[in-house]
């Protein structure tokens, strides 16, 4: 992290530079968004696959067919899974914050399974389905947190219990309806395995608006950061734009969760860890996460496919074994700064 600092830093000056930031983030974007289509547990002939004069070669069917629309799904939820990890941080003034913990993705999760459970092969109505839920567990969390008052880790604890909850609604629904949805664990777990061009849409159309949206509302963030009292003496209607910003964060979740299934702690340590490389800025942490997030998402996925190649892991098992030693750092830092 030092070196990137460094590099990302003007010289001569102890201020970091977002615009060498963001061009090293594309680039390492684009750099492993092509070793995800390029590498995997079947070799494939990349000069065939591109110029080819064969159309339905198997590298062009792998590379086409397989590979992409996979990328694209992890560059889609890691972005929109990693800046509504920056609202709800927002909103609810808690670092610890993020979908996959205070129970954002398990109410996308159960309302997405219910949905498929009561409908089996109407997948049109997931997404739609996943964002109700999403907005859902998001407006009981700020519902407790306004009533209660409460400090920013009893918040989380109550994130955690609401996640509780709506994961044994999953649970249930898993438990009575088997046949419908006989691939809930893949979804449970979180993953991209057999994922098509189809499955994106219409989400990927409503991550992009979201994130158009999200980084238009980054001076009222700003303000919001403040905290609300000194927010509402400078004339922002507070609560109408952290209802408006839930609305976004649910809508970036809902339809992540949709097609990527339960992903966890994107949310959590890309923020993070932007944070460090940008500044609180919203106008610069919202673009950053939105990289860093599609870059940590093809990082794990390609770590998933290759590390016991030729077999596969969840992707959703890759991103639990460093999330949770991350959350626990984060817990440990805050309790040597109290």
């Amino acid at each position: 992290m030092s070196i990137l600092q460094t590099f990302c830093t003007r010289k001569g000056s102890g201020t970091k530079n977002p615009g060498s930031i963001w061009l090293l983030l594309g680039f390492l974007l684009i750099v492993v968004f092509f070793a995800n289509l390029v590498l995997g547990p079947t070799s494939i002939d990349l000069k065939e696959a591109l110029w080819g004069t064969d159309l339905n070669s198997a590298s062009r069917r792998i590379l086409l067919y397989v590979r992409l629309p996979r990328a694209l799904a992890a560059i889609l939820s890691g972005s929109a899974l990693a800046v509504a990890g920056v609202i709800i941080q927002n909103v609810l003034d808690n670092p610890l914050a993020a979908p996959n913990i205070i129970g954002v993705n398990a109410g996308a999760g159960f309302t997405a399974l219910l949905i498929i459970g009561l409908f089996p092969g109407i997948f049109k109505f997931m997404p739609a389905a996943a964002m109700i839920g999403a907005f859902g567990a998001s407006l009981l969390i700020y519902a407790i947190a306004s009533r209660t008052g409460a400090g920013r880790v009893t918040i989380t604890l109550a994130g955690i219990a609401v996640s509780s909850i709506f994961t044994a609604g999953m649970n249930t629904v898993k438990t009575l309806l088997p046949e419908s949805i006989y691939n809930a664990s893949t979804f449970l777990i979180g993953g991209f395995s057999g994922i098509s061009y189809g499955q994106l849409s219409p989400a990927w159309m409503i991550i992009l608006l979201a994130l158009v949206v999200a980084w238009l509302l980054s001076a009222d963030m700003d303000i919001l950061a403040l905290g609300e009292e000194m927010a509402s003496n400078v004339g922002l209607k507070v609560k109408n734009i952290q209802c408006v910003l839930l609305m976004v964060a649910s809508l970036l979740a809902g339809a992540a969760v949709s097609f990527a299934g339960l992903l966890g702690f994107v949310g959590l340590i890309v923020p993070h860890i932007m944070r460090r490389l940008v500044g609180t800025k919203h106008r610069r942490l919202i673009p950053a996460s939105l990289m860093g997030g599609g870059i940590f998402v093809l990082v794990c996925d390609l770590a998933s496919r290759l590390i016991f190649m030729p077999y596969e892991i969840p992707v959703g098992i890759i991103m639990s074994l460093t999330g949770g030693p991350f959350f626990i750092m984060l817990l440990l830092q805050r309790r040597n700064k109290t």
